[in-house]
């Protein structure tokens, strides 16, 4: 062998030979990838094909999950709107004052409670379109039920706490003298009979036999005949 002259470029200067790793490692990676492959071949062969499945059971697993999911959701529901409702609000409803509400919806408010000229109007007018149905402001004994002289076609009904409401001007009644009412019931139809001058209800209001403003007397039940809204409770 020659000897290497100082002038020769020295390319492995610098660089390291990298050891060459046992054979032992060697057979130890080769067992380990024998081993690997037959536990993922057991596991497959373990596994069932899915064309071997019955179809009828993947449905009836379908279904019953599907039926399981919906009833826990039903239940979390009616949980969730038991806790939202509280005791003191389901009191409160529950010994709610009498309802009252209005008698008719869609009407226009015209003429007032008070003189006109040297007569007392003592109700107030609801313009409405002929036969739009008009119901009862609060529950109680239909007094009278009739052609009643200047009311026309008219309703009486006592309202059980000393206080009566007069509906006139009807066209049809539908309720007769004696009648339970509840507030809501249907009890005529706008009409324009007696002294009326068109299609209109009138009301009129009286507390112990007295003429009184309706406006103020359903405004102290919760319901406001000028701005047509109805008591909470309505």
């Amino acid at each position: 062998m020659r000897q290497r002259l100082s002038s020769e470029k020295d390319r492995y200067r610098g660089r390291r030979r990298v050891p060459t790793p046992p054979r032992s490692r060697y057979a130890i990676v080769v067992t380990g990838a024998f081993v690997g492959a037959g536990v993922v071949a057991l596991g497959a062969s373990a596994m069932p094909d899915a064309k071997t499945v019955d179809p009828q059971v993947l449905a009836g697993l379908h279904e019953t999950g599907v039926d399981n999911a919906l009833h826990e959701r039903a239940q979390d529901a009616t949980k969730a709107s038991r806790s939202e409702r509280s005791p003191k609000l389901e009191t409160s409803l529950a010994e709610s004052p009498d309802v009252w509400q209005l008698p008719l919806s869609g009407y226009t408010f015209t003429t007032p409670y008070g003189m006109q000229g040297d007569e007392l109007h003592a109700g107030i007018d609801l313009v409405a379109p002929e036969g739009a149905p008009f119901s009862a402001v609060h529950a109680g004994v239909v007094k009278e039920a009739g052609w009643i002289g200047g009311y026309g076609m008219a309703v009486i009904i006592d309202n059980g706490d000393g206080s009566e409401v007069i509906y006139a001007h009807a066209r049809q009644l539908l309720v007769q003298k004696g009648q339970q009412v509840k507030a809501g019931d249907m009890i005529g139809l706008v009409g324009s009979t007696g002294h009326s001058r068109g299609p209109q209800l009138t009301i009129e209001t009286q507390v112990n036999g007295e003429s009184t403003d309706p406006i103020p007397f359903f405004k102290e039940r919760g319901v406001d005949i000028q701005l047509q809204v109805d008591s909470i409770y309505g």
